[in-house]
């Protein structure tokens, strides 16, 4: 439909809609968005809260689980969702190769259940950070699996900011603007 005109001193003059104002963007493809978000298992219990608003690009680069990038479309600020995440769509299932036993004598004298180490798993060069997982006088139990691998669920956030992306953000696939003063300073 043709936008509509009136006569004045034999021109027409177009009636333009205002353009939408941030708050009002919907998330879509290139549009950064700030969500405020909890992580529980798919019983409620809840594994983690976000302490201030979460940014990511919204569009397909990977900076979110991609279903709750599916789920988020559309939505504006203040919208709420929640988001039933299986093992494949969030952390993975446990990869039993990411699992060593190792002796003891390797480890330093002080050594607790949680302490990290820096490794390669099978013979790969690539080096993987390692939790200790159990402990006994000779052996020692790594796992080097995200801590909520193997797990179901549910992530519920509710969207705070919603903006354009900058041309920075949109060539580097991220949020985080490297051409901004504040991430120059900042180490």
């Amino acid at each position: 439909m043709p936008p509509r005109c009136w006569t004045s001193s034999d021109r027409c003059v177009e009636r333009r809609r205002a353009p939408r104002r941030p708050e009002h963007l919907i998330i879509a493809k290139n549009t950064v968005v700030s969500l405020d978000v909890e992580l529980s298992d798919i019983w409620g219990k809840l594994i983690q809260r976000s302490g201030e608003p979460l940014q990511y690009l919204h569009g397909g680069d990977g900076n979110i689980f991609a279903a709750a990038e599916a789920a988020l479309e559309g939505k504006q600020v203040k919208d709420r969702v929640e988001v039933r995440l299986e093992p494949e769509d969030a952390f993975g299932d446990c990869d039993e190769s990411l699992l060593r036993v190792e002796p003891r004598s390797r480890f330093p004298e002080v050594l607790e259940v949680g302490m990290r180490f820096e490794g390669a798993a099978g013979g790969d060069d690539a080096s993987l950070i390692f939790t200790v997982t159990d402990l006994t006088e000779d052996k020692v139990v790594l796992d080097a699996n995200h801590a909520l691998a193997g797990m179901a669920l549910k992530l519920s956030c509710t969207v705070v900011s919603v903006r354009p992306a900058t041309e920075a953000e949109i060539r580097n696939g991220s949020a985080d603007d490297p051409e901004s003063v504040i991430l120059r300073i900042l180490p």
